[in-house]
């Protein structure tokens, strides 16, 4: 390992994160577009959602749980990728370009590989949602919704490895022309597929299904052509040491508790997500509806946090500490404060938001009850996820992944099951569950960030198989 800053912890006190005005341009500069593209690419579900929507009740519960059990199970694949944020950005600022190329080409091979296993658990869908005892009027429908997305799985990951790449070089322009396209492309389509118009048949949820596949594949493809003169250097020539063994378990070492750690937090919305539906059709939509607009803002601290984990690890990897502790300074300084504007939105118009879902009474009185809930917990959220963005640029994934276990799976998760079955608060008392569960993780996080920062900073170092 590569020492980057000889302090003592105890040297080390909150001013040292204060950011300057330049660490705020700078971190504007990155998370800016980033946090666009991942608006972008929220967007097209908030679309799906809005439109499949105006069907049915039962179509909009069959996308909640269908796409849970897609996002459910390609999140770990997606989290794992995430391993190339400190790689490929400690590589930029160490001007290592055989490091960034050999970091790119790994991606690409982890992606073949995570999305063959991903689609593995997605084909028994159908049996998996019987089995946890979902509405059984959801079920067919939600089954056909994740065969439909099965396409969409590779491109997806091929996705995640070149916007990792492309932030670390900070080349963003063409992740957000890719992403602006795309959203076009699947509102149109979804408006012919969805509900059946120039001839083609109405297919409701499913339809939206395909269209997200073709839409994905249409991002991918699109990124590629755009960004290809950064990405040339990094793809041509072919490495032979990009299949290399050693490395590759090294990668996996530091993305495996990364995917872990997105399946936790993914996860429990999800089983949240499972919790509803024993609760009826109603509850589950009214949950998707809630959910769907939690998830929109929280695109905006995510790509703070994308942005964060890219500035920590250029400054790691140039071996300058006092950036990467100002850069972290920034980055929760803007996602917490983006979030606190949202929350209050959510305690402020909550039946306001969940009419633009659905025209359904029933619906909107279930999705207006959770979004205040979501209003307390969106600063907590910010918190976390840039938390977690900036302990992934100095390579630390494992004790984040512990954190993540016990705030949201051995506090938030039982508080759920505890206040909206045992007490009888119903979904509010699930949404309060999970509010309290982030609350835990967003201050282990908090803490793990001051303790890990103030510490001596080193590279993560991928060693070559030279054999």
């Amino acid at each position: 390992m590569e020492g980057v800053s000889p302090e003592q912890p105890s040297r080390i006190g909150l001013a040292d994160y204060r950011p300057t005005s330049a660490d705020l341009r700078e971190l504007g500069r990155l998370a800016l577009p980033v946090g666009l593209a991942q608006v972008g690419l929220m967007t097209m579900g908030l679309v799906d959602t809005v439109m499949v929507g105006r069907v049915s009740p039962v179509d909009l519960a069959a996308v909640a749980i269908g796409h849970l059990y897609f996002f459910g199970v390609a999140v770990v694949g997606m989290g794992i990728l995430f391993s190339l944020d400190p790689v490929i950005s400690q590589a930029v600022g160490a001007d290592d370009r055989v490091g960034i190329a050999r970091g790119v080409q790994r991606g690409l091979v982890l992606a073949t590989g995570l999305s063959l296993v991903a689609m593995a658990f997605m084909v028994p869908v159908g049996p998996v949602l019987t089995f946890l005892q979902q509405p059984p009027e959801v079920v067919p429908i939600a089954t056909q919704y994740v065969h439909g997305l099965l396409p969409a799985v590779f491109p997806f990951y091929v996705f995640v490895v070149l916007r990792q790449s492309l932030q670390a070089m900070g080349r963003l322009r063409a992740i957000v022309i890719a992403v602006v396209a795309a959203n076009v492309l699947n509102g149109f389509l979804n408006w012919v597929f969805i509900f059946g118009n120039l001839g083609a048949p109405a297919m409701g949820a499913v339809g939206s299904a395909w269209v997200t596949s073709v839409a994905r594949w249409f991002t991918t493809l699109a990124l590629l052509g755009l960004a290809w003169p950064y990405l040339v250097s990094s793809l041509r020539p072919l490495r032979r040491e990009a299949l290399a063994k050693r490395p590759m378990v090294q990668l996996l070492r530091v993305g495996g508790p990364v995917g872990a750690q997105q399946w936790l937090e993914v996860g429990v919305f999800a089983a949240a997500g499972l919790l509803m539906g024993w609760m009826g059709t109603i509850a589950l939509a009214g949950h998707q509806v809630a959910l769907q607009m939690a998830a929109l803002t929280f695109m905006v601290p995510l790509g703070v946090a994308q942005a964060t984990s890219v500035l920590v690890g250029q400054a790691v990897g140039r071996g300058d500490a006092h950036s990467a502790r100002r850069a972290t300074g920034a980055g929760l300084l803007t996602g917490v404060g983006f979030m606190a504007a949202t929350a209050v939105m959510f305690l402020a118009v909550p039946d306001l938001l969940s009419r633009a879902f659905s025209d359904d009474p029933p619906v909107i009185a279930s999705a207006a009850l959770l979004l205040p809930i979501a209003g307390v917990f969106q600063v907590f959220d910010g918190l976390q996820v840039v938390a977690a963005g900036a302990l992934r640029g100095v390579g630390d994934t494992r004790v984040p992944m512990i954190m993540n276990l016990v705030g949201f799976w051995l506090v938030g998760l039982p508080v759920s099951l505890w206040l909206g079955f045992g007490l009888g608060w119903g979904p509010p008392g699930v949404w309060w569950g999970l509010a309290i569960g982030i609350g835990v993780v967003a201050v282990l996080l908090s803490l793990r960030v001051r303790k890990r920062l103030g510490s001596t900073l080193q590279r993560l170092v991928i060693h070559e198989d030279h054999s």
